[in-house]
């Protein structure tokens, strides 16, 4: 028998069928997986909160809770956002498939179930979840302020760096629902072609404003952005210009005034602490200053605001 990804792949078979199960449940195990069995929905919904398997098999029609419904609640767990749901099914119109598809199904099998067939789908599933978990991976750890959205405008996922970003900007909570408008209105006014490099802004409770930069769409379904905050409209390019900066120059200089440290500066505008320190010493010496509580204190008396910073 061949293997289906590598030793203690979990399995979680969903089927209200005793038949069905202690036949697949053989094959699988066969295949070098292990199993975890739920005979309904509310079943599966329990052992998920406990154990994250590696894929769901999941039978269509149950009673109680079906399978299009148990798929929706599972998905809805942060944790099985990205595992992959196969369903198994004897019904074959297609808005049946369209169904299974739209509840957060990946594929779907007709019944009766070939062992060959199914062991090669949950193998393929298997890889391309795992791809799309390493490229996730990579891009946390890069250091990289994305975050993704369903076409929906419900939020997929964020990178940790985007996450610290979003709770400064007290994007959290209810604020989740306000980015999810945001995206919406967004994604309305971009039209069924969006292009890269158009952007929606979004504050909360006066909070400094964030940029969402729209780069593509990945994995056919995911509106990946990119995170950045927005500067006060002209605080910058006064500094810019009052001390012969460069961009990104004023740009630390800026947050430095408004009392940021180093790491705050490097989540807010997506770089890494040993190149804000390169742009800071490049400010002291312009500014003439020696540290940043002197560089802030010209910064305000430059910018001369009526606002406190």
């Amino acid at each position: 028998m061949s293997r289906i990804e590598k030793e203690q792949d979990i399995v979680l078979l969903v089927d209200d069928s005793p038949e069905s199960l202690g036949f697949l449940t053989s094959a699988l195990e066969l295949a070098g997986v292990t199993v975890l069995v739920a005979r309904s929905g509310d079943a599966a919904l329990a052992i998920a909160q406990r154990v994250t398997p590696d894929v769901m098999l999941m039978d269509a029609i149950m009673p109680g809770l079906d399978g299009f419904e148990t798929a929706r609640r599972l998905k809805a767990m942060a944790p099985l956002v990205h595992v992959p749901i196969i369903f198994m099914t004897g019904l074959t119109e297609t808005e049946h498939i369209v169904h299974a598809l739209e509840s957060g199904g990946v594929d779907y099998l007709s019944k009766p179930i070939n062992v060959d067939e199914l062991r090669a789908r949950i193998r393929v599933h298997l890889a391309n979840a795992r791809r799309a978990q390493s490229a996730r991976i990579a891009l946390d750890a890069a250091g990289r302020h994305l975050t993704a959205f369903a076409a929906d405008g419900g939020v997929l996922w964020s990178t940790p760096q985007a996450t610290r970003l979003l709770e400064k900007a007290g994007i959290d909570g209810d604020g989740q629902a306000e980015m999810s408008r945001a995206f919406a209105a967004w994604k309305l006014d971009a039209g069924t072609v969006a292009s890269p490099g158009t952007a929606f802004e979004l504050a909360i409770a006066g909070a400094a404003p964030l940029t969402f930069a729209f780069l593509g769409i990945v994995g056919g379904d995911e509106y990946l952005f990119r995170l950045a905050a927005a500067q006060a409209e002209g605080e910058e390019d006064s500094l810019r210009q009052h001390f012969g900066l460069t961009q990104r120059e004023s740009e630390v200089l800026l947050w430095i005034a408004r009392g940021k440290s180093n790491r705050d500066i490097g989540d807010i505008l997506g770089l890494s602490p040993r190149t804000v320190n390169k742009h800071l010493e490049q400010v002291y010496t312009k500014l003439g200053v020696e540290n940043r509580a002197s560089a802030a204190i010209k910064a305000i008396q430059a910018l001369q605001v009526t606002f406190e910073l």
